[in-house]
């Protein structure tokens, strides 16, 4: 096999394997979470399609690279790497900065010399006019690669719009603290640790956008006998400020003020049923807060 068809060989066999990669990424991230529920589709497609097509703009613009890199006698792999390392944007911008001149071979002693030189600097040799047609057949050579690239950027950019517009609008996406469904945030939350470790869920956070709500799935074994217990301290309450317990199981829902507990809350689940519980912490303004809750 030669080096194109193995070249060929494994481009045909790696991109397929690397788009497979990233499915089952998204797969495993269902499998070991809620996945996207509470969570419009469009979104998820969105952002999958986003992926994929940075991943092709990456890919034919990193071939094109390899093939302009290796006819001008450089090294095309590691400009490969730059293109894939540094975004196919800047990759560019660096190769088309550092790329070296496009060069031919000296008939007399095979030296690589420039399309421009009239003689070869190693053995004198005069160079024919008619081989600069080189430097016009490299200059313009795998278009194909350079218009897909173009193609896969604009989509690429297309569905990253979407995606941020939606997101912005809140279109799609749940944000009802009552909901059965899992809550997305829209703000961001300035966070020191936040486990589950032996059903234990501890969350300790700086501070928090307005609303802002962070949620574990808690079983419960036994709703008549079984209590919640959460022991909450907020080291900064503004005026106003209010840090909100919620427990939600299908149509149950049930919220406790939790801004100022004296000692730790015990709450009974004498409403619920046996089974998965959405235990959520609601934020609204408190800072410097550290909590412990867990199901006994």
């Amino acid at each position: 096999m030669n080096n194109a068809n193995k070249n060929r060989f494994l481009f045909y066999i790696g991109v397929p394997v690397i788009f497979l990669l990233i499915f089952l990424r998204f797969g495993l991230y269902f499998l070991k979470s809620d996945g996207f529920n509470g969570l419009s589709m469009l979104l998820p497609v969105l952002l999958l399609c986003f992926i994929l097509f940075a991943l092709c703009t990456s890919s034919f613009f990193a071939a094109w690279v390899y093939h302009d890199c290796k006819s001008r006698g450089d090294d095309p792999v590691l400009w490969v790497v730059v293109v894939f390392a540094a975004t196919p944007f800047i990759g560019l911008l660096i190769y088309f900065l550092r790329r070296t001149e496009i060069k031919t071979i000296c008939p007399a002693c095979g030296q690589r010399v420039s399309v421009y030189a009239k003689y070869c600097q190693e053995c004198g040799t005069h160079i024919e006019k008619e081989d600069n047609s080189v430097m016009v057949k490299q200059g313009t050579h795998h278009l194909k690669f350079i218009v897909a690239g173009i193609v896969s950027m604009v989509l690429m950019l297309v569905c990253l719009t979407g995606f941020i517009v939606s997101a912005a609008t809140g279109n799609g996406i749940n944000t009802n603290v009552a909901s059965n469904d899992r809550v997305w945030n829209l703000g961001t939350i300035s966070m020191n640790y936040n486990t589950c470790q032996n059903d234990v869920w501890k969350l300790d956070f700086r501070s928090a956008s307005e609303g802002f709500v962070e949620e574990q799935i808690m079983a419960v074994a036994d709703a008549d006998t079984q209590l919640l217990y959460a022991d909450i301290s907020c080291g900064a309450v503004p005026d106003g400020a209010t840090l909100v317990l919620w427990l939600v199981q299908g149509d149950v829902s049930e919220s406790i003020d939790v801004t100022n507990l004296s000692q730790p809350l015990e709450y009974p689940l004498n409403e619920f049923e046996n089974g998965k519980v959405r235990v959520r912490l609601q934020i609204n303004g408190v800072e410097n807060t550290v909590s412990e809750i867990y199901i006994r």
